[in-house]
């Protein structure tokens, strides 16, 4: 019995090589789909745990940001239109 399974692997060497070469694929592909879920899982608990007041949090930081950049676009236009309103003045002919 053991001479039998002997000679039919040594025949079908090749079928035995890519046989296993198959399961050790799919057990890497589980591996990757189960570090998958788990990264998947600490983000979502990550996120349960600080809750919606962190996310309210960093969105009142960049409401405020932008509110900044925002006063400083109003500033520099009126500086641009003071500056582009004395050059045309003294290039009028009048």
């Amino acid at each position: 019995m053991v001479e039998n399974v002997k000679s039919w692997v040594k025949e079908n060497q090749t079928l035995v090589y890519f046989l296993i070469a198959q399961v050790v694929g799919i057990g890497m592909a589980g591996a990757s789909i189960l570090a998958y879920m788990v990264k998947l899982e600490t983000r979502v608990m990550t996120m349960e745990t600080r809750g919606a007041e962190y996310s309210v949090a960093r969105m009142g930081k960049t409401e405020e940001r932008l509110t900044i950049i925002e006063q400083k676009m109003a500033a520099n236009e009126a500086s641009i239109k003071r500056l582009v309103d004395r050059v045309l003045q003294g290039s009028d002919p009048r």
